[in-house]
């Protein structure tokens, strides 16, 4: 008799070897996910930068030395980006500090312009109520 077909432990040595490499993936993607937010978050300060640096060049003078330009109108934030810390200006009007976070993550990304500051110059991302 020549029967076709898998074998009953045949099946379930398929469903355990699956079941290991689910295992293995899924906070492997957690992971990802997780360097995606601090990305967008970097990404965002680096727009901010930019933007800062630009509207100096254009003006002679920083956006905050003003109306107190907040980050929403020098930059759009990525998605689910949120500002933690708006635009902190020293008072020689020219140092700048800003911290974001993510809605998804406990996670959060500063940026100090004092180049005399611990991390100035920097982009530093650190998680929640660490420093």
């Amino acid at each position: 008799m020549n029967k076709k077909g898998f074998t009953l432990i045949e099946l379930l040595i398929v469903v355990v070897i699956i079941g290991i490499l689910a295992a293995i993936a899924i906070p492997r993607f957690g992971e990802t996910r997780e360097r995606a937010y601090i990305s967008a978050m970097q990404s965002d300060l680096n727009q901010l930068q930019t933007a800062m640096e630009m509207y100096y060049q254009d003006n002679d003078d920083p956006p905050f030395s003003y109306a107190g330009a907040e980050v929403e109108e020098l930059i759009t934030l990525s998605q689910g980006v949120n500002v933690e810390t708006e635009i902190a200006a020293a008072n020689d009007g020219q140092t700048w500090s800003v911290t974001l976070g993510h809605d998804a993550t406990n996670q959060t990304c500063s940026y100090d312009s004092d180049p005399d500051a611990e991390d100035g110059g920097v982009i530093v991302c650190d998680e929640a109520g660490e420093g």
